[in-house]
């Protein structure tokens, strides 16, 4: 339980931390919040009193750290502000893309674990032969070669030219795998990495020696003894990839006009609507913390050992 405690209050003072961070970008963002709000309603050249009266509905004529803490109330109610360009709330606006990234993220982590969990356990008990040589060739080209060009390139040759699939995107699971591709290539790489580097080190360990000796076979040293002892680095490896994923494949999906959380910032990020820009990167951070906290407790969970933790 005191573990659990110390993390949590890690997990909270690490989100806070970047909620103050994420709010200070309003400050040195050019020009006026109020103009850009009167230019999104279509007041191009506003009045003196109308700068003023968006400036007074915005808060920006209160200190800046009564907007600071106005803005951690309404971070802590769920509140993320209202979107300049729309005028929808910034919540709204998320709860409307996240279904489509999670979608992605769920179709890449199928993939990844499809490529990199099976390879690597079939290389690693062939280990110092030809599927383990293969395995990290593999492994190396994979992450060295760019998602958005595995992207183009699967966009030129099966929904192009073979009419595989759309150009635009519309959400959905059916359509979901095709971007996944590209996403599920680098991941499954450094899964791929983390899990042989983990059996390799559980491969020399004594009580290995020992289930040896007292005639255990290739594949249950490999499966009943190794792996386990290799979970905690996969699960670890797998919440740092999932939760940067859940805060938008930014690349990836501007490439498939995937709409997503990703392609929706690079759109507000191109508009200068900082509230959008802040929530959604904020909610980029807690899922990153999310995800982390959760593998970490998970690995807690199957290794309790604190030399482990």
């Amino acid at each position: 339980m005191r573990r659990l405690l110390a993390r949590l209050g890690v997990a909270v003072a690490t989100v806070a931390g970047a909620a103050a961070l994420v709010w200070a970008l309003q400050l040195l963002a050019p020009g006026d919040p109020a103009r850009r709000v009167l230019a999104a309603t279509g007041i191009h050249d506003p009045l003196p009193a109308q700068v003023e009266a968006a400036q007074r509905e915005l808060g920006l004529d209160q200190p800046v750290y009564r907007r600071l803490m106005d803005w951690y109330a309404g971070v802590a109610r769920g509140d993320l502000g209202v979107s300049w360009r729309t005028g929808r709330p910034v919540r709204a606006e998320l709860a409307d893309r996240l279904p489509a990234t999670g979608r992605l993220v769920a179709a890449t982590g199928v993939l990844a674990a499809l490529a990199a969990i099976p390879v690597t356990l079939l290389a690693s008990a062939s280990r110092r032969r030809w599927p383990d040589g293969l395995l990290r060739v593999g492994t190396f080209v994979a992450a060295a070669t760019p998602s958005f060009l595995v992207g183009t390139l699967l966009l030129d040759i099966l929904v192009v030219r073979a009419g595989v699939g759309r150009v635009l995107s519309d959400g959905s699971w059916r359509a979901a795998w095709l971007p996944a591709v590209p996403l599920a290539l680098g991941i499954a790489a450094y899964w791929s990495r983390v899990l042989r580097t983990a059996l390799g080190e559980a491969a020399t360990a004594p009580f290995l020696e020992t289930a040896a000796a007292r005639g255990s076979g290739r594949l249950r040293l490999l499966f009943v003894h190794a792996l386990p002892n290799a979970a905690r680095p996969l699960l670890a490896a797998v919440g740092v990839a999932m939760g940067s994923l859940l805060a938008g494949a930014v690349v990836i999906e501007t490439l498939f006009t995937w709409p997503g959380v990703g392609r929706h910032l690079i759109e507000a990020i191109e508009a200068r609507d900082a509230p959008v820009v802040q929530g959604f990167v904020l909610f980029g951070v807690a899922c990153y913390v999310a995800t982390s906290l959760l593998t970490d407790m998970l690995a807690w969970l199957i290794d309790p050992r604190p030399e482990a933790a």
